[in-house]
């Protein structure tokens, strides 16, 4: 520990601590995000903190010499899965992990200037106000799901809350601020209701005492809701773009001999279905065999990404595709023949679809997913609903003659150009980080004075 934490260099005057939520959704773009901050103010330092069980998974990949990471202890013992101890996991987050991260906080040198901290974590704000150290806090997930629960309130006032979603989960909420009505199921699962909901929902009544707020979102795709929070907060509010990682686009050694891409390589274009539903909370064993038996029975093309029982599903799916355990998805989804993605919806595969131009099949999970597909069909108009009839929509969606099928392709390749040009040099998501820098580097110069 002591290694990690002298290797945070004393050079420049700005120290930033970055605390993400434990979680592979927000690790990666809280790491991106500092990587992106990194090269544009190369003489800050980020101690980027991980709980030891993360530091093993990342501990060895690349990153900026000016990012080091630090770790604190696990929050689950190591024989306890997460996916299967979910409520001791989210419970052992909000309660144990608050107490290491201040000790580590204080014993960091050179003194951080700032914290940026995942939106869920209230004792990461709380640490910092008590050390007069200024907050941003990182929304790695849509503006629409932080303004969804920074007016929580106005489920109450509604009717909506407690909630009930066997009996009006069907129901329009139509009062949230930036919000398009969308069905009360799809804002909220069962899985965010009980214990996890009242942890956020204490995050989420502090995020006013926060320095700044920072949205992993682009603000021509999502100004209403991004308006409504800029209206509702009297902090800064900076939309950043995609938090991804967009490195991986380019040549890899190790990957050019990868099968799966030389597979890809023989393929027509536009003619593969790319899946992938997930890496935490996934479906049942029984749906994944429907899955392959839709995909068998639809003829398409396809290449599916399953963590687990990738070998047996192989064996259902036919010899029309391919079933493997792991790729990198935005190499395969800019890849000339990938001409879809049935996905989740989590927030990250979503703008990784954007960015390569690629329709989606939206079949949310749990979480912020169901809204994220709102967003995704209704909005954006860039995808179309998974819903009991699956081989015949299989079938159509990869249909490149059918009409449909044409008018959302060309919606997706309109986002795709409104994204590059907002990301590309000149764009607001530069403009953006480069006013969050420069305020950081304000309130740093007044800590000193």
């Amino acid at each position: 520990m002591e290694a990690l934490l002298s290797s945070t260099s004393a050079a420049g005057s700005r120290h930033m601590v970055a605390m993400p939520y434990p979680g592979r959704g927000h690790i990666n773009p809280m790491m991106n995000l500092c990587k992106n901050l990194s090269s544009r103010a190369p003489g800050i330092t980020i101690t980027f903190v991980v709980t030891e069980e993360w530091l093993g998974f990342i501990g060895s990949e690349s990153k900026p010499a000016n990012i080091s990471l630090a770790a604190i202890p696990n929050v689950l013992p190591s024989e306890l899965v997460r996916a299967q101890h979910y409520d001791e996991f989210i419970d052992a987050v909000f309660t144990k992990m608050g107490g290491p991260f201040e000790e580590l906080l204080d014993r960091l040198q050179p003194v951080p200037t700032v914290i940026v901290a995942d939106t869920f974590l209230s004792w990461a704000l709380r640490a910092g106000k008590q050390r007069n150290i200024p907050v941003a806090l990182f929304c790695p997930s849509a503006a629409w799901d932080f303004s969804f629960f920074y007016h929580f309130h106005l489920f109450e006032q509604h009717g909506h809350f407690p909630l009930d979603l066997s009996e009006k989960g069907d129901e329009q909420v139509d009062y949230i601020p930036g919000l398009p009505p969308t069905r009360l199921a799809d804002l909220i699962s069962t899985g965010t209701i009980g214990l996890i909901l009242q942890y956020v929902l204490d995050a989420f009544s502090i995020v006013h005492e926060a320095k700044y707020l920072l949205l992993a979102t682009v603000y021509d795709a999502e100004y209403l809701a991004v308006d409504a929070l800029k209206a509702s907060l009297s902090i800064p509010v900076y939309t950043i773009g995609p938090a991804i990682d967009f490195s991986r686009l380019a040549d890899d050694s190790c990957l050019n001999d990868a099968d799966y891409l030389k597979w890809l390589d023989c393929q027509p274009g536009d003619s593969v279905l790319y899946i992938s539903l997930g890496s935490f909370l996934s479906v049942s064993s029984s749906k994944m065999d429907e899955i392959a038996g839709c995909l068998y029975n639809s003829g398409i093309r396809f290449m599916w990404v399953v963590r687990e029982e990738a070998s047996r599903l192989r064996d259902l799916c036919g010899d029309r595709g391919i079933v493997l355990p792991w790729c990198n998805q935005l190499r395969v989804l800019s890849h000339s023949s990938v001409g879809g993605f049935w996905t989740h919806c989590g927030w990250n595969s979503i703008w990784e679809a954007i960015v390569a131009g690629v329709p989606l099949l939206a079949y949310p999970i749990a979480m912020d997913q169901g809204g994220n597909a709102t967003l995704v069909v209704e909005d954006w108009k860039v995808g179309w609903r998974v819903g009991r009839e699956i081989t015949s929509l299989l079938r159509k969606f990869m249909d490149l003659e059918d009409d449909e099928s044409r008018e959302v392709r060309r919606q997706a390749k309109h986002l795709q150009e409104l994204c590059r040009r907002v990301i590309g040099k000149g764009g607001s998501t530069e403009t953006n980080i480069n006013s969050f820098i420069r305020d950081i580097s304000h309130s740093s110069e007044v800590q000193k004075v």
